[in-house]
């Protein structure tokens, strides 16, 4: 099949997060099973352009409404073996911004790269089977091959899946900027609550042949008013075509037998190795090393979805009872001053860095006893996955994508701790039952062991992608088709 794939933001490229990191991996492993995989993304000027020697290959126009127009360009430029288009235009900023400030900004750029996206497949000659698209960014481009799209010749036989990331963030408010790139009204938006009418990541919702989003109790979740964030009616309505696939990681980039970033490389058959990684991160944290004391981090982005509201009063509790602290991140000014008063209170035994640091993330995911992950809602997360991969015992709230991927220790091959509620006991009550395994070294180990030997790779998703890739086209082009 060929397929382009819509995103904002695709490492190696541009990486903000995870959506960097599912646009940078995912078409890749489609490639290996033999799909013709094309992504496209904004030519933002934070892009290293003479390190990826981009080659222009058209100069279009995008109509807006009336007779206006705008110049669009796209260049190419390759992601390992992955044809990557970079479009370029007057709403796509040259400094080094990704995201802007509000709808204003991003509404008009996200528009014009929908639109300029698939336009770019017709002046190269490239006519895509599926459109992948993810997120709001790209809901545009989705709505078109539902409205105009149908009777374009050569469009109208395209099928679109459209995977929701992380569904709190919709564009909203982009009505007259739709307008001007003259996406109007259509029936399929009165599925959408009164709103979301003019919202981007609604116009995805209603117009895509297949939608997914990335965890299967997620998928659950967001059809919940809990959940939903008034979308829940619309993903209700829709459910038949709503499908949750989990993410996975690079296993290459991810692999601590091969990391230079470790003081010790290992596998599973050498998994006592992670103790020199655990002595030099303590070292480098400025904390006490203590082999026999639970080593417990954090490596996250500082927002109120990662549930810091309810980790702090647990985190304070664990210091003063003697155990070891390790954050890594940056975000939120009130979270962050709450963090850097466990460093102030209780010097030698937890360590706050607010930064963006991914080497330094590496050291904590090999040498850390355990990832503590108490989010409020997590739609995949990736976090856990590599903590795994490096051998910390993930303890984490069950919800999305952390109830897919962990097992707690109370069944059968357990890899991690799992609590349900959210305030600080439940968190506080993970704590302890880490620790009572983790006085068995052995047991201990074994769940390291277990957790080392999960697959997260993105093998299986892919294949699950293909399969509904072809679900789309079903619905698309009706049943009798065999493409």
């Amino acid at each position: 099949m060929k397929v382009l794939f819509l995103a904002a933001e695709a490492a190696p490229l541009v990486k903000v997060g995870g959506l960097g990191d599912v646009a940078g991996s995912l078409p890749r492993a489609l490639a290996a099973l033999g799909h013709d995989i094309r992504v496209a993304i904004p030519g933002y000027g934070a892009i290293d352009w003479p390190g990826f020697h981009p080659d222009r290959k058209a100069r279009f126009d995008v109509p807006q409404r009336g007779d206006a127009r705008q110049s669009a360009q796209v260049w190419e430029t390759l992601s390992g073996e992955v044809p990557v288009y970079l479009l370029t235009g007057p709403p796509i900023p040259t400094d080094r911004r990704i995201y802007g400030s509000g709808i204003e900004e991003d509404g008009p750029k996200f528009i014009f790269f929908s639109l300029a996206a698939l336009e770019a497949c017709r002046q190269l000659d490239f006519q895509p089977d599926v459109v992948h698209a993810n997120d709001w960014h790209t809901g545009p481009a989705v709505y078109w091959l539902s409205t105009a799209g149908r009777s374009d010749p050569f469009f109208e036989n395209a099928a679109s899946l459209f995977t929701i990331h992380n569904l709190p963030y919709t564009g909203r408010d982009a009505g007259r900027f739709l307008a001007e790139y003259g996406l109007g009204v259509s029936p399929a938006l009165t599925l959408l609550p009164a709103w979301a009418r003019d919202s981007m990541l609604g116009l995805g919702l209603v117009g895509a042949d297949v939608l997914t989003t990335v965890s299967p109790t997620y998928a659950r979740e967001i059809r919940t008013p809990q959940g939903g964030y008034g979308f829940d009616g619309t993903l209700s309505a829709r459910a038949d075509r709503l499908h949750g696939v989990l993410n996975g990681i690079d296993t290459d980039v991810w692999n601590p037998a091969a990391d230079e970033a470790l003081r010790e490389r290992f596998d599973t058959a050498t998994i006592e190795r992670r103790a020199a990684n655990k002595a030099a991160l303590q070292e480098e944290a400025g904390l006490g090393r203590e082999q026999a004391t639970f080593l417990l981090a954090m490596v996250s982005r500082l927002d109120s979805q990662k549930g810091f509201d309810i980790a702090l009063p647990a985190l304070r509790l664990w210091l003063q009872t003697g155990g070891q602290l390790v954050v890594l991140g940056s975000g939120d000014p009130a979270i962050e001053s709450g963090l850097a008063g466990l460093e102030l209170t209780f010097p030698g035994r937890a360590s706050v860095r607010l930064r963006f640091d991914p080497p330094y993330a590496r050291k904590i995911y090999g040498g850390a006893d355990g990832i503590l992950i108490p989010s409020r809602y997590e739609p995949c997360g990736l976090t856990q996955m590599i903590a795994m991969r490096y051998g910390a015992v993930p303890i984490a709230r069950r919800t999305g994508g952390l109830a897919d991927t962990i097992t707690d220790l109370g069944k059968p091959g357990g890899t991690g701790i799992l609590f349900d509620g959210y305030d600080p006991g439940s968190v506080g009550h993970a704590l302890s039952r880490a620790l009572k395994v983790y006085a068995e070294r052995e047991q201990w180990n074994e769940v390291e062991r277990r957790g080392m030997g999960q697959d997260f790779s993105w093998d299986r998703s892919a294949a699950k992608y293909e399969e509904l890739y072809r679900e789309a086209l079903r619905f698309r082009r009706g049943a009798s088709s065999t493409a």
